[in-house]
């Protein structure tokens, strides 16, 4: 029963991880450049739900949208201002100006709101479903809900519309979408907003699974959720829906049954062994650069 428990738990975390590793995988399908800055965009997302919740006394999903909406026009400015001189430079200038950004925001933030955590609202009953001695809390049934139904969407929008197959087009080949009349601009611009936008939806459910809200609340969740992306294949979505249950069960699992002390250890242990082993990942292809 323990272990069923401790499923349970890791599929919660597991989904919120999902969330914010598409970011990351949909920004490197698209631009080929690991957006390290994503962990500080969801942890933004977090204060704006705060602020919604508990300040301007708007119901969860209003305060989610509103979220959502900040972290997606964060997305497309940052993309904008710090990211688009960069396409043509190598990949190291833009990986060093993530970073960069990460800082940025995360001391913007420490300025903004100060160094001490705010209790976020409990918004989500902390009740729970008892099958025997098993426990399912609503908050992990409403986590798991809105985490798969927007990754079906993202899905569906990826598969059936037309700024979907454009944006498929563009991860293919840049130049050759430019020449078939494409707007590469504009279908960057949605993805960094699509990507930006749930990984604020992974944040406002982290803040409120672990009830606060603090200027480095993004970095370990960032970290992971990108493990998350290169375990499943970074660059493919449903690579890093898988990705992230998988790692959020690992988690739950190391916690239960060896340490919680241990469990930020196996998860960067998974990361090397993947490197070692598939470094594609999962479901990642393998693909040859031209020299």
């Amino acid at each position: 029963m323990q272990f069923i428990q401790q499923f349970i738990n890791g599929v919660h975390v597991g989904s919120i991880y999902a969330l914010i590793a598409l970011g990351y995988t949909m920004v490197y399908g698209i631009v080929k450049l690991i957006n390290f800055a994503h962990g500080e965009i969801m942890m933004l997302g977090a204060y704006v739900g705060f602020f919604a919740i508990g300040l301007w006394g708007l119901p969860f999903p209003l305060a989610l949208l509103v979220a959502m909406v900040f972290s997606a026009l964060l997305g497309v400015v940052i993309e904008r201002i710090a990211y688009k001189p960069l396409r043509n430079a190598p990949r190291i200038s833009a990986l060093i100006t993530a970073i960069g950004m990460s800082l940025l925001l995360q001391n913007i933030a420490l300025v903004l709101f100060g160094p001490d955590p705010q209790k976020m609202p409990a918004v989500i009953s902390k009740e729970a479903i008892h099958l025997g001695s098993i426990q399912i809390s609503y908050l992990t049934i409403v986590t798991l809900v809105l985490a798969v139904g927007f990754m079906i969407l993202l899905e569906l929008f990826i598969k059936r519309t037309k700024t979907g197959k454009a944006m498929r087009a563009v991860s293919q080949d840049k130049a050759a979408s430019t020449l078939m009349g494409i707007d590469v601009n504009r279908i960057i611009s949605v993805t960094f907003a699509i990507g930006s936008a749930l990984g604020a939806l992974g944040g406002v459910l982290y803040a409120v699974a672990y009830p606060q809200v603090e200027p480095y609340m993004g970095i370990m969740p960032g970290l992971k959720a990108f493990v998350a992306a290169v375990l499943g294949g970074i660059g493919s979505i449903p690579g890093a829906m898988i990705g992230g249950f998988i790692l959020g069960i690992m988690e739950s699992l190391t916690k239960g049954y060896i340490s919680s002390q241990w469990s930020d250890a196996v998860v960067f242990g998974v990361l090397i062994l993947v490197l070692l082993i598939k470094p594609s990942g999962l479901l990642g292809k393998n693909t040859r650069e031209k020299v």
